[in-house]
Order: structure tokens, then sequence, then C-alpha cells
């Protein structure tokens, strides 16, 4: 290999080491960030990477009746995030060699993969807790997976294209597409779902007596290694929602436009730095909302999908942008 080719496979390295690394001290930061808001004292930032290090150091136990479905799902999730980590824009913004793999639309089925078996797994394991998890993630998931579509497609007619990346550098080169009603309405639909999606919205909670579990209802059977997988998984699902979030839609600028390992590096600080910003937007946002019940999450998720229909019919109504 020529010293582009060397270059291009350490920067493939690099995206996909900051997902799985950086993915617990997002989730890390958001907690404090959170206690300190309600005048707590909260657990360090890194306390997400001592739950994963205890956790892998424990015995695996399964459910009597489970089958093999229950111990592989978290191996399919994890693979599926990793895959994702491949092929959306994270430190570039142009496509790295396996970027061909998956589009827009693809990334969103594969999101929508990773949910399913999680689900399946959550029901294959025979519990109440665990299926009232996988029952009430369904009925949400029903709904969300098609708004990420909804506004996936939208940006594709942006863009004339299901490619991640040429959306970047169109909305990065555009201010009338940028500003255009039809993306506006995309970011605010998207933001809305990455509310629900990473459970910021404040009627989730991690308690046992909490009738609002959602996600921690589904891996409630999972120990030892399993669980830190499984854990492990969810925080690359937000990370990687997040970073699309912001370098397709938010903020397109700050990648590395060339092939340069040290570009790349700076690229993931800098990528950092715009997660900081969302962070606070987004602990903000779940602070100042009410607690809302459960069936709520339907109406939140509505209202996201109407806003991601609206971004398209806008596009026709008031016509391309420049």
């Amino acid at each position: 290999m020529n010293d582009e080719e060397i270059a291009v496979q350490v920067i493939n390295i690099i995206q996909v080491g900051t997902v799985i690394l950086l993915s617990p001290l997002i989730s890390g930061i958001i907690n404090r960030l959170k206690a300190m808001i309600e005048s707590k004292h909260g657990a360090s930032i890194f306390q997400p990477y001592y739950d994963l290090s205890k956790l892998l150091k424990k015995e695996v136990v399964v459910p009597e009746r489970s089958s093999l479905i229950f111990i592989v799902a978290p191996f399919i999730t994890f693979a599926a995030y990793l895959v994702i980590s491949l092929v959306i824009p994270i430190v570039t913004s142009y496509p790295l060699p396996y970027g061909i793999l998956l589009d827009l639309l693809g990334g969103a089925l594969m999101f929508g993969l990773a949910g399913t078996i999680s689900i399946i797994a959550a029901l294959d394991a025979r519990t109440n807790y665990t299926i009232m998890g996988a029952s009430r993630s369904s009925s949400f998931t029903a709904l969300a997976e098609p708004t990420l579509i909804m506004i996936f497609f939208a940006v594709a007619i942006i863009s004339g294209t299901n490619n991640p990346y040429i959306a970047n550098n169109i909305l990065a080169g555009s201010a009338s597409w940028y500003l255009s009603a039809t993306h506006v309405l995309v970011v605010a639909a998207f933001f809305m779902l990455l509310l629900v999606e990473t459970g910021r919205l404040p009627v989730e909670s991690s308690g046992l007596m909490e009738l609002g579990m959602l996600d921690d209802a589904k891996v409630m059977e999972y120990s030892g290694k399993l669980l830190a997988l499984s854990k492990w998984g969810g925080y690359m699902k937000n990370f990687l929602l997040m970073s699309v979030f912001l370098n397709v839609f938010v903020i397109p600028w700050g990648m590395s436009n060339h092939t340069d390992v040290i570009g790349a590096l700076y690229s993931v600080g800098t990528l950092f730095v715009k997660l900081l910003v969302l962070i606070v937007v987004i602990v903000i946002t779940e602070e100042t909302f009410a607690k809302l019940r459960l069936f709520k999450i339907l109406d939140f998720l509505s209202i996201s999908f109407s806003l991601g229909l609206l971004s398209i019919i806008s596009l026709f109504l008031v016509g391309r942008g420049a």
C-alpha cells in the first residue's frame, strides 16, 4: 500500500475508535451536567467506563427459558453500530472506503435492525419487565423509525442523493439550502426524534419501580459481558445519532477535507466541541420539560413526523434552493 492508502486506513481506525471510545464519555457528561442543573453532585463523567469495566469482569447469567437469540443479540446490535460508524461523516467530509456500503436510508434501516433485534431479545427473555419494555419500545419504534426515514428522505430530496457526504457538502456550501424552510423543519424534526431516541425526554427512568422504564426494561435480564455490550451499544447509538445530527444537518463544517491523519485528529476535537454544545442544549431542554406521561411520547413523535412531512411539502411549495 502507498502512503495515501495507509493514511486512509488509519483514518478509518480513528473514526471507529472515536465512536467506540468517546461514546461512554458523552453519556457521562450528559448525566453529570444533568445532576449539576438539579443541584446534585452526580457521578464522575468517567462513570460509564467504570461500569463497563466492572461488568466485563462479571459472570454472564442468562434466563433459563431464553434461547440463543438472547445471547447473540448484543453482538449483532454492537456490530450494526460498528458498520454505521464506518459509513457516516464523523471525522471527514469525504467518504471513506466503506462509505459506499450504506446511504442515509440504509443507515436508518440499520438503526431499525438493531432496535428490532433488541426487542426480539427482550421478548426471548420471557420475563414481565423485558416483555413490558419490548412492548413499549415496539410501539414507539413503529413511529420513530418512519420519522427517521422521512427525515433522511427529505435530505435526499435536498441533495439529490442519499449519500450523507454529498448532503454534508451541499448544506455546507449553500446558504440558500441551509436557511431554507425545508432544512429548518428537518432539523426541528430530527432534534425532537433525537430526544426520544437518546432517552432524553423526561419520562424514562432507570429506577426499578418506575413505570416509565423503556430501554432499561429491555436489558433487565442481561448481566456481565452481555450487559456491558448492550450498554456500550446504547452509548454508540446515541453518539452516532448526535454525530449525524451535527455533521450532516446542523453544523456541516469543521471536518477534515484531505487524506491527512493530523486533520482527522483535529476533526475529532472539533466534533467533541460540537457535541458539548449539543449536550448543553439537550440537557437544558430535558430539564425544562415537565415530566410527560408515557403515552405522550407518541404525540411527541407524531409532531416530529409531521415536521418531517412538512419539510418535504415546503420544498415543493417554496421551490428548490439556489
